[in-house]
């Protein structure tokens, strides 16, 4: 198999935002997406690879709902990246300075077993919920 094949595909996700000026300065100055193509009522992110969709729709905007994990109220509804550990740690640094207000503050869950990740959420400017993780060892990502 070519090296093409046997590479994860990107993922798109599309998702409502309120106001594209703001989701534009979130996704591009503090998390430092690139800017792809874009229209009216849409634009498109180079979110760490992937393709993200932030479409117009303020009416579809709404908070997400809770579940329990690990002691936290994480939100159902959430997307984000896993980073190797350094970028999480320096993403991490850099929002805590530029003053975000977590939902889930950065911290290590699951400690001692096979699921330890690092992990913060926060909300964009329309209130999507992000979750940033990272795992010390990648091969355990999906360890059971």
């Amino acid at each position: 198999m070519s090296e093409a094949a046997t590479a994860t595909p990107p993922f798109h996700l599309a998702f409502p935002v309120a106001d594209l000026p703001a989701t534009r300065r979130f996704y591009v100055e503090l998390l430092g997406c690139r800017v792809g193509r874009e229209a009216e009522r849409w634009i498109d992110f180079d979110f760490f690879g992937h393709q993200i969709s932030a479409h117009l729709r303020p009416d579809e905007v709404a908070q997400a709902r809770t579940n329990e994990v690990d002691g936290d109220q994480v939100p159902v509804r959430h997307f984000g990246a896993i980073l190797e550990w350094q970028a999480w740690q320096s993403l991490a640094e850099r929002l805590t300075a530029a003053g975000t207000d977590f939902i889930i503050e950065p911290h290590v869950r699951f400690k001692g077993e096979a699921g330890e990740q690092a992990t913060m959420f926060f909300l964009d400017p329309s209130g999507n919920a992000l979750e940033f993780k990272a795992f010390q060892d990648p091969a355990r990502i999906f360890a059971r």
